[in-house]
């Protein structure tokens, strides 16, 4: 929940009476494929439907940074300049560029800690279809989502790691800020249970503070949250970035943080909370060269994967059986639009974007990823896993994707519990901070490890050719729900 939005904090330019988003954000997007593809920077800043041709765009931009390191890192670091250099904020009328700094107005919230009672959680415990899944049961569970292609084999290597070393859990000797605390996917709740140490950052709400403080205080932990005068508790970090900033740097204090980036909002907002987190997450690798990065990644986005990857889809495909003769006569009707095969034209790139997201939520998480991307090539430490497709609030409010994912399981690919997703999410966190990173072939690789994408990846065909079939398929079912 939020006040109107009246685009004060950090924003979007005026232009005439309004703050349009597209001209934006296909400028940072070109500004990103100038220094490696010219010809797609020009035809990305000449576009006149961005809202429909985004998705191609992205997906040979995701190609584009499959050529090298340095592609890639070229990519990142040009997007987020121009980022920076694009968006704006806003003060009382006053607007500057986002790269300039600005210091807090004003006096700071206080910090108020809520200390658990209860003793922390010990093993790795995650909920799965109405029971609970550990030791050598979730050992099981995961080498069968390995086998369904469900998730990759790294993933699978990443929680056996987890489950042999619970000490792991609480995260001793760190401190884990969480933008977008409340967020349903994100990874507050299991911290709390295993004994972790949380600076939590959400909206001034008070019925997220009440959840928030009500799971804290039931957890093992410790959380540190923002009060404000007169005692409301949170924070806006689009509308009060520089406070938000001193403010978690005062929380801290000398404590080793891990900054976490959860926040979820719908359309230009997303790419604000998104561009207010990265100018956080700048400021404090330069004050503490030590700070982790963490986001989860979402399976509807375009992927540089492994040829294994692209062999195990082609396989499925040939392997389909009497289904192609079903599927010819709709292939046919849709101009091959319908099922098509996956990989088809050579490009090791999963393409798994959803036009219905539209395409801010595509720029706001691409922009995750570049920061990803020249943080862990600083060498810093970045956590930055694929979360499967979950049952989340912001999914059933979408009724195409709703009941499209209703009627994924038909074409293998297995949506998740929020409650399981999440779960598992916080252990690869745990993971990734614990133990010793392998060095990385290629930049795309932070994406490509431990992902546990559904099975989206190495399904039998390419997942936005069959979103319609398996809306219609779930149509029933989402209706019901």
């Amino acid at each position: 929940m939020s006040a109107p939005d009246r685009g004060e904090g950090v924003s979007f330019p005026r232009s005439g009476d309004g703050r349009p988003t597209t001209p934006t954000a296909r400028g940072i997007v070109a500004d990103a494929a100038g220094g490696v593809r010219p010809d797609l920077a020009e035809r990305i800043a000449s576009c006149r439907s961005w809202r429909t041709e985004y998705v191609g765009f992205l997906r040979e931009l995701t190609a584009a940074s499959a050529a090298d390191g340095d592609a890639a890192l070229s990519i990142a670091a040009r997007g987020l300049r121009s980022m920076r250099r694009r968006l704006v904020l806003e003060r009382d009328g006053d607007e500057r560029a986002l790269d300039e700094r600005s210091d807090a107005a004003g006096p700071l919230p206080s910090v108020r800690t809520v200390a658990g009672g209860a003793d922390p959680v010990r093993e790795l415990r995650v909920p799965y279809r109405g029971g609970e899944l550990r030791g050598p049961a979730l050992l099981e569970q995961v080498e069968r989502w390995v086998r369904a292609g469900t998730a990759e084999p790294s993933f699978a290597t990443a929680i056996r790691r987890v489950v042999d070393r619970p000490e792991w859990l609480a995260l001793p000797g760190r401190r884990i800020a969480l933008i977008g605390a409340g967020a349903e996917m994100g990874p507050l709740a299991p911290l709390c249970a295993w004994g972790a140490d949380v600076i939590a950052i959400d909206l001034p709400d008070d019925d997220i503070w009440d959840r928030l403080e009500g799971t804290a205080a039931g957890g093992a932990g410790t959380m540190a949250l923002p009060v404000l005068a007169g005692g409301r508790r949170g924070i806006d970090v689009v509308r009060a970035l520089p406070e938000a900033r001193e403010w978690l740097d005062r929380a801290a204090a000398g404590d080793r943080v891990v900054l976490g980036m959860y926040a979820y909002a719908d359309g230009a907002r997303h790419v604000r909370v998104t561009a207010a987190a990265d100018a956080i997450a700048a400021d404090l690798l330069d004050r503490r060269r030590d700070t982790a990065l963490a986001w989860l990644a979402t399976p509807t986005d375009a992927f540089v994967v492994p040829e294994d990857v692209v062999r195990a889809a082609r396989a499925r495909h040939a392997a389909r059986g009497w289904r192609r003769y079903a599927q010819a006569p709709l292939r046919a009707v849709s101009r091959g639009r319908l099922f098509r095969p996956p990989y088809a034209d050579g490009v090791s790139v999963a393409d798994v974007l959803v036009p219905q997201q539209g395409p801010n939520y595509a720029l706001a998480k691409r922009l995750q990823r570049w920061r990803g991307t020249v943080a862990q090539r600083a060498g810093g430490t970045v956590s930055f896993n694929v979360a499967p497709a979950s049952w989340t609030r912001s999914v059933t409010k979408n009724r195409m994707l709703a009941a499209a994912y209703a009627g994924a399981g038909r074409f293998g690919v297995e949506i998740f519990a929020a409650e399981t997703a999440r779960v598992l999410m916080a252990a690869l966190l745990v993971h990734d901070l614990n133990a010793a990173p392998a060095a990385p072939t290629h930049p795309e690789m932070l994406f490509s490890e431990q992902a546990a994408h559904g099975g989206l990846w190495r399904a039998a065909y390419e997942p936005r050719s069959v979103l319609g079939v398996a809306a219609l398929a779930g149509l029933p079912r989402a209706l019901r729900g």
